[in-house]
């Protein structure tokens, strides 16, 4: 039987970034290796590197695969690395997830190939080719609003017949697919919440937790949200959660990552700045988001 990556909450990590605009822009490596060590701390399950919430579609590969390489050598098999190597070029997903596979991450989180459109067959092949080629666990990464693409539980079923195809990051928020999904390809392919306003009816369908963007804010309490769920304490899970989603709300007030990141530096972090062509909010959220921050005591 597969093996879950993890279990309980993986955040979604930001990358810190140096505060120039310039094509040299890189990766602030002493701040990626503070929010890795804070994010230990708390009790994050996992991390994932590079992903929509880390800028990884402003970056370019060597930079990419250079802010992998850190994260990976930070951690030092603590918690899994889980490097997202997605493209809309089959042959760069595979480069890149070699790459990855390389530089010691632990499993590889890939995005539906966006823009391109492609077919269920072809999205078969897209995965399966890299399925073939690496040695470590795949997570698939559904997100329709972002990519145009839906992966339908057949599809899912196709795909969970591979030894390293081992679950999702489910974003489509379609339950009854993800029910379905659940009731075809069973407990040998997992699945966790790709929204963190997900995350308990996910678990509810037997999900493994949450890749989270929120866990950069509050890593101890999305872990916790999660440990007690898994430990049948789902009373006081959905109490926690409950209490927090006036703040899950507020990280998606525009285009993630702009309000996370934002956050974060308002909370001293210092992470930078985003990466055109994210760009800051304007006055009125700043001003909100900053409100709903010292309303839960993450700012003065």
């Amino acid at each position: 039987m597969k093996k879950p990556v993890f279990v309980g909450s993986c955040t979604a990590l930001v990358t810190p970034f140096t505060n120039d605009f310039d094509s040299s822009i890189t990766a602030d490596f002493d701040k990626l290796d503070m929010l890795i060590e804070e994010q230990i701390e708390a009790g994050t399950s996992a991390l994932v590197v590079c992903g929509t919430t880390g800028e990884a579609s402003t970056q370019s590969i060597p930079k990419h695969l250079e802010t992998v390489a850190r994260a990976v050598k930070q951690t030092d098999g603590r918690i899994p690395i889980i490097a997202g190597t997605g493209a809309n070029s089959t042959d760069e997903a595979l480069y890149m997830s070699k790459e990855a596979e390389k530089s010691g991450a632990d499993a590889l989180l890939i995005v539906t190939p966006y823009y391109n459109k492609c077919s269920s067959e072809g999205l078969i092949k897209h995965y399966t080719v890299i399925a073939d080629n690496v040695g470590i666990p795949i997570v698939l990464y559904n997100v329709p609003s972002r990519t145009n693409i839906n992966i339908t539980p057949q599809i899912y079923y196709e795909l969970s017949k591979h030894e390293r195809i081992v679950g999702t990051k489910e974003a489509s928020g379609d339950f009854t697919n993800i029910a379905k999904t659940r009731a075809l390809c069973g407990n040998d392919f997992y699945i966790w919440s790709g929204n963190d306003e997900h995350t308990i009816p996910i678990m509810a369908l037997g999900g493994k937790g949450v890749i989270s963007v929120a866990s950069n804010v509050i890593p101890a309490q999305m872990s916790e949200i999660c440990k007690l769920f898994i430990d049948g304490k789902t009373n006081e899970s959905v109490e926690l959660f409950l209490r927090y989603m006036p703040l899950l709300d507020a990280l998606f007030m525009d285009v993630n990552p702009i309000p996370v990141k934002t956050a974060l530096n308002m909370m001293g972090k210092d992470v930078g700045k985003l990466r055109m062509p994210l760009c800051d909010m304007d006055e009125t959220k700043n001003a909100k988001l900053k409100s709903i921050l010292s309303q839960f005591g993450l700012v003065n």
